[in-house]
């Protein structure tokens, strides 16, 4: 019989699984109606089921992820003028949504394009990872959808017709197909997602051309409040740039000016006025 989690403890495994970012989210100004999906694991002949459908084997990493939760989905709203607006989405698609990304030939014409009639040849770097392909030389899995802005994908490269793929990375394919690395690994880009709080266009940071001004507006007011470091500590529990007035402006602090010695007064009882600071202020008295 499988044992019942109470309500406490089911708040500590999502904590736990989403890294604290719930908490982190709801402690933000403006920020509301923070929703966690929950789901349960995955069955383990699912996996099978799917690394034999598609000739690819799971990595480690992304496997236990499934037998802990099929999927992922998170979403959270900013409030402006008083009303709540999407904005925030956290998405890793179930193993049954882990489809490959190709192009669907029921309504195509014989004669229409594909997306392997896209692809290029990649003159590329050295220091950079080969692009993917859309032909049979890769294998490529939709992870997230990221709500019509491009495509985060599980990309297989150096496949070979008959043959098992087994290494895998992360990928975004943005709305002009063109390919950018992401991670080497599901585990870097799962801390990589919580990182940047699945802000909108968030992908396009890795991109020569970064996101909208739209974007980059609202990671200005959401994003500087994570470090921009390694976001995370071994205890699981995110780094908050925590503002401290009395430190942090301590520099902007006036300090109390010593006292002078009263200007020594004239005959007539006239008074003296220094240059500098006090004549201005005196001239600005007068008008």
């Amino acid at each position: 019989m499988d044992e019942v989690m109470s309500g406490s403890e089911v708040k500590e495994f999502v904590e736990r699984l989403t890294l604290g970012i719930t908490r982190v989210l709801e402690s933000f100004p403006g920020v509301t109606d923070v929703r966690f999906v929950e789901r349960g694991p995955a069955e383990r002949h699912t996996l099978q089921t799917w690394e034999q459908r598609n000739s690819c084997v799971l990595p480690e990493d992304l496997k236990d992820f499934y037998l802990t939760m099929d999927g992922f989905q998170l979403s959270w709203s900013s409030k402006l003028d008083s009303e709540p607006v999407p904005l925030g989405s956290m998405v890793i698609n179930s193993v049954l949504k882990l489809q490959p990304l190709c192009q669907s030939s029921v309504y195509s014409l014989p004669s229409s394009p594909t997306l392997a009639d896209l692809d290029y040849e990649d003159d590329g770097q050295e220091c950079q990872p080969a692009k993917p392909h859309f032909d049979s030389r890769s294998r490529v899995f939709e992870l997230d959808p990221c709500n019509g802005s491009g495509r985060v994908c599980l990309v297989y490269t150096n496949a070979k017709p008959g043959a098992v793929a087994e290494q895998c990375e992360v990928w975004f394919l943005d709305r002009a197909l063109y390919w950018h690395f992401l991670a080497a690994s599901f585990t870097a880009y799962y801390r990589l997602m919580i990182t940047h709080l699945g802000l909108p266009e968030w992908q396009y940071r890795f991109t020569p051309y970064g996101p909208s001004p739209q974007a980059k507006q609202w990671a200005c007011l959401y994003r500087p409040l994570i470090s921009h470091g390694n976001p995370l500590t071994d205890q699981g529990e995110p780094l908050l740039n925590k503002l401290d007035p009395n430190r942090a402006f301590r520099g902007k602090t006036k300090q109390p000016l010593p006292k002078k010695k009263p200007p020594a007064q004239t005959g007539g009882g006239t008074q003296k006025t220094s240059t500098g600071t006090g004549s201005v202020r005196h001239a600005a008295a007068r008008k």
